[in-house]
């Protein structure tokens, strides 16, 4: 059993057609770290001349010269085979060591145990307990949930062997609703190009400061474009909605309505329909008014609502990233954009549609408990990785901790 270097065309064909297979293990990444100053390598684990592992190590120089090794999505391999993954992972720590590592990193794409829409671990169901036990007696240590690198918690659908009536009547009543409605009044999805994506950095920056999170610059949009777009694995989507058609569709609606009252015959058993129909003209003043405020206001007679990126890499597509304007959320535009994209993934033949990060613990009713309450809406299942592990190589690893540790406070 030897640890071997591999090019970028073995990394992949390997990568490929594995279980564990993300976009942030692919060797795009690798790229757009590269970028970033990053070095990468791929190596593979043979056993009996046959390729039983592989990982990308990304590598970084820290502070006195030495390296931070780190594998996106952990190694490639069957972590149910402890001899297998014990050699695979010692020969790593090998490896990290003669190339001046001081920490080797990881936090593997694999579940820890099956849980249920509302978080609960399902009785019998999947439980990799035994992988975090193996790793632990690697004397890899389990980072704390708020340091990990990458998402921990997420939220998924599956779409395999589903119709969309299937999806919709598993969803709850109101995000169905909404998803009429945002239908009705004629949201519309664009799908943008390179040279549109500062709409979208819009979007994601007053969405920043209004939530008070850190965004990404728009050379990151631009570099994942790149990266990914070719091969159909990336979409950047934005709602907008034509406010001349808009009001139009509402004063047709208001015409109608008044003309339902005034047919109505002048009983007490219609007191009930007229009560309705007063109020339903009355709203649709409302937005008539709101409406013709928002044109003069925007200056546009079509706004842009809301946006989306989304990774497409089989089997699944992965909900990444999210704005909105908070003038215009009262439209729900994300709601049509998870269905048009859970519509797409059954069309194009995605078993899972993932909606990616949702808070730990959700039965504590954390912060951010909105984020879980949108995601469940559509049905689906809550899915807990067992984490990111790193494992001390040097004694520099314990000072650079300590340093860390003192900058923090």
């Amino acid at each position: 059993m030897e640890l071997v270097k591999l090019d970028e065309k073995e990394y992949r064909n390997y990568w490929e057609n594995h279980p564990q297979k993300t976009f942030l293990s692919s060797p795009e990444i690798g790229k757009l770290r590269e970028k970033n100053g990053w070095k990468v390598d791929y190596v593979g684990h043979l056993y009996e001349n046959k390729l039983v592992g592989a990982a990308m190590l990304l590598s970084h120089k820290r502070r006195f010269g030495k390296y931070e090794y780190y594998c996106p999505r952990g190694v490639l391999t069957d972590y149910n085979d402890e001899k297998m993954l014990t050699l695979f992972l010692e020969n790593i720590k090998k490896y990290v060591e003669e190339h001046n590592g001081y920490i080797f990193r990881m936090d593997p794409y694999i579940i820890n145990k099956e849980r249920d829409i509302d978080g609960n671990i399902v009785k019998n169901g999947i439980d990799n307990s035994i992988v975090k036990k193996y790793l632990k007696k690697l004397d890899f240590r389990k980072v704390k949930e708020e340091d990990m690198e990458q998402v921990g918690w997420m939220f998924s659908l599956d779409l395999e062997n589903k119709s969309e009536e299937d999806i919709l009547k598993g969803m709850k009543p109101n995000t169905r609703n909404t998803i009429r409605k945002t239908e009705k009044i004629g949201i519309e999805l664009k799908e943008l190009k390179i040279d549109e994506l500062d709409k979208f950095m819009d979007i994601m920056e007053q969405t920043g400061n209004r939530k008070n999170f850190n965004v990404r610059k728009l050379n990151y949009y631009k570099d994942m474009y790149e990266l990914f777009h070719d091969k159909g694995e990336i979409k950047y989507i934005i709602t907008t909605l034509d406010l001349k058609k808009y009001i139009h569709d509402i004063r047709n609606t208001k015409k109608e309505k008044k003309e339902q009252l005034e047919k109505l015959k002048n009983a007490k058993y219609n007191d009930g329909i007229r009560k309705q129909l007063t109020n339903e003209i009355e709203s649709l003043k409302n937005k008539e008014n709101d409406t013709e405020e928002l044109m003069k206001r925007s200056g546009k007679d079509e706004i842009i609502l809301s946006g989306s990126m989304f990774m497409l890499i089989k089997p699944e597509i992965i909900y990444l990233s999210s704005g909105n304007y908070e003038e215009y959320l009262h439209f729900n535009s994300q709601y049509l954009i998870q269905w048009e994209m859970i519509k797409y993934g059954i069309k194009n033949g995605f078993k899972k549609h993932n909606f990616y990060g949702i808070p730990a613990n959700i039965n504590e009713h954390p912060k951010n408990y909105g984020i879980y309450e949108f995601k469940r809406g559509y049905g689906g299942y809550v899915e807990e990785l067992i984490g990111e592990y790193e494992v001390p190589i040097s004694w520099q690893y314990y000072l650079l901790k300590l340093i860390h540790k003192l900058r923090k406070r």
